[in-house]
């Protein structure tokens, strides 16, 4: 059996505000405004890349806070200092050891900035 890469999924307290913190960061829009689609808030959130090259996104409603560090996480293209002006912070800089910044959305989940 080979499985096939659908989704990628990330678990937020605040669905919603992260969504919106997500699709800011990489240009993305929310799915359901593309389609007219009218979701419940409670449930969870696609985001989109409109340009059509990125993956589909859920920003899923839990109700524990993050505890322990991500197992899986995102490695994106982008300006470091731009996403910790909108709210990320800077996990470790990239130094003698890594060439890239660790980051975390405003929940805390981790994710890999680099430089093009």
């Amino acid at each position: 059996m080979t499985a096939v890469f659908k989704d990628l999924c990330l678990d937020a307290n605040d669905h919603q505000k992260l969504a919106d913190w997500w699709c800011a960061a990489l240009g993305y829009v929310r799915r359901d405004t593309l389609d007219g689609t009218e979701r419940e808030p409670a449930w969870p959130v696609p985001i989109v890349d409109p340009g059509g090259s990125g993956p589909l996104i859920w920003i899923n409603p839990v109700p524990e806070p993050k505890s322990v560090k991500n197992r899986m996480h995102l490695d994106i293209w982008g300006v470091t200092a731009e996403l910790v002006a909108t709210g990320a912070t800077l996990v470790r800089a990239r130094d003698e050891e890594i060439d890239w910044d660790i980051l975390a959305d405003p929940e805390g989940n981790e994710f890999c900035v680099f430089t093009r």
